[in-house]
């Protein structure tokens, strides 16, 4: 895992945090509600990424 990878992660986070209280405080609750689990839909996705990447890596180290 390489520091780039936690700088998007918290890139993610910031962006989903501003449109979800710019769109609370429009009073579209159920829009920044959506917002919120995109975001965490995102971060799913980029870690599902990076564990592929560790299990092809330990099946390499143990020829499995």
């Amino acid at each position: 895992m390489d520091i780039s990878f936690l700088f998007k992660i918290a890139g993610v986070g910031i962006i989903v945090t501003v449109f979800y209280q710019i769109l609370k405080g429009l009073g579209r609750e159920e829009q920044a509600t959506y917002v919120s689990v995109a975001g965490i839909i995102v971060v799913i996705v980029l870690l599902l990424a990076e564990i592929i990447d560790l299990y092809e890596s330990i099946q390499t180290m143990f020829g499995i």
